[in-house]
């Protein structure tokens, strides 16, 4: 009967507008929550009979679904911490309950969301207010991050930043810049220039030092442009490391530049790059003394004894001051002796259809059949954008734009409300034409 059916339209509109009521309040209320994805609702209408030309009809009413927007971007919002993390693109981080802690993630599901706000606690774990945990890979000593798998989270362990932890970072790369006078390897010249001494740092975060001694090769009659070369390090007890014969061009375009380096005992010369491949106490370290021609290394020119440059990488012993993220997600340490130390990546989480994923509290997110399965991006390869530290992703709620809708589905409820008044006045009608 048409009017029985109009009654069931007019149920089915309450039921469809207070479920786009019950999302709009979400959104309202949560307008602050940075990291929130609005709620949308979708009416469709329900069709009982399609007959062309019936001479009744029959109300089917309306459905509604509401569905999570999670792939509506907020705006980045800057903070004062390092370590808020938000993303500029498509992408989620990866991240575990608090209470999974201790069990192998195998046996925990991943989650993701798309901002935080990380800070360690008492045993230095990366996590949220709300018991977030922040998943990476870690790195290895030398800062490299291993091959990982990306289908899986297998490979993922959680932040932790000692924050009492102590570093230093051995040297490894030296250059030299000296300028050797031309007038000691002049005949009869009895000059010797000083001991040449410097600093570097052990694996141990030790100071060490090269010591390295010039001895020019003067001849009997005019000169030679020669010089041995000796290198002692104090790590191995002054042992000789290294010991080379030095040849200068005295040509009038490249006069004053090695013209040949010959290995007497010790590491190799590469002309390639102008380096000598030395060992130290502490294992291997290249010693950059300039290629053949080349005017910034060792050079012969006037009458003077130079150092003009020394240049070395590693530092000693350092307190960790700062950690921050970069934008491919890498996790550095910085210590107070401006040595950084990369420990983590974090990679970003991609599925094909982000707004299949099942929502959670406190904006995460975890994979079902909808959004399809996962995928471990290096943050902004592929698909994936960046990731940017001292940011927070703002709402998505519009307050005006809800105000409005709320506003429009009032007066849609009163309209369903005043159908179904009217077809139990037109009931009761027909119950007293019965009498």
């Amino acid at each position: 009967m048409s009017i029985s059916s109009s009654l069931s339209a007019g149920v089915a509109g309450l039921n469809a507008n207070a479920t786009r009521l019950a999302a709009i309040s979400d959104n309202i209320a949560n307008s602050s929550t940075y990291g929130y994805k609005r709620a949308q609702t979708e009416f469709t209408s329900m069709v009982v009979s399609s007959a062309r030309g019936a001479s009744s009809y029959s109300a089917g009413g309306v459905c509604a679904s509401a569905v999570r927007l999670i792939d509506e971007r907020g705006d980045l919002i800057g903070t004062g911490n390092a370590l808020d993390l938000a993303i500029s693109g498509r992408g989620m981080l990866p991240v575990i309950s608090e209470a999974a802690l201790g069990n192998p993630l195998s046996n925990s599901p991943l989650l993701m969301t798309r901002t935080g706000s990380f800070r360690t606690d008492a045993n230095g774990v990366l996590k949220t207010d709300t018991g977030l945990v922040l998943l990476g890979w870690p790195a290895n000593a030398d800062g490299s991050i291993p091959p990982k798998p990306r289908d899986t989270i297998a490979g993922l362990v959680p932040v932790v930043i000692n924050t009492n932890q102590a570093a230093g970072d051995p040297t490894t790369m030296m250059s030299l810049g000296v300028n050797l006078p031309a007038t000691y390897t002049n005949a009869g010249s009895t000059s010797v220039p000083p001991p040449l001494s410097v600093e570097y740092f052990g694996n141990l975060g030790t100071s060490e030092t090269l010591e390295v001694t010039f001895i020019p090769v003067v001849p009997v009659s005019g000169s030679s442009n020669q010089w041995r070369m000796e290198i002692r390090d104090s790590a191995s007890g002054g042992a000789l490391i290294g010991e080379y014969s030095l040849t200068f061009d005295d040509s009038r375009g490249a006069g004053g530049t090695l013209a040949s380096v010959s290995v007497i005992s010790g590491g190799a010369y590469n002309p390639a790059d102008g380096t000598l491949a030395l060992t130290v106490a502490g294992g291997p370290m290249t010693v950059g003394i300039g290629r053949l021609g080349d005017p910034n290394g060792l050079t012969q020119l006037s009458d003077s004894f130079a150092p003009v440059s020394i240049a070395k990488n590693g530092s000693p012993v350092g307190n960790l001051t700062t950690i921050e993220i970069d934008e491919n997600g890498y996790v550095n340490a910085t210590y107070n002796t401006g040595f950084t130390k990369r420990l983590y990546q974090i990679p970003l989480v991609d599925v094909p259809n982000p707004n299949g994923l099942l929502s959670l509290s406190n904006q995460a997110y975890q994979v079902s059949p909808e959004s399809g399965s996962f995928f471990l991006w290096d943050a902004g390869a592929g698909p994936t954008g960046t990731i940017h530290g001292y940011s927070r992703e703002g709402s998505k709620t519009d307050v005006a734009a809800e105000l409005t809708s709320l506003i429009q589905t009032q007066r849609a409820y009163s309209s369903n409300a005043k159908v179904i008044q009217t077809v139990d006045e037109m009931l009761q009608e027909t119950t007293n034409i019965k009498r």
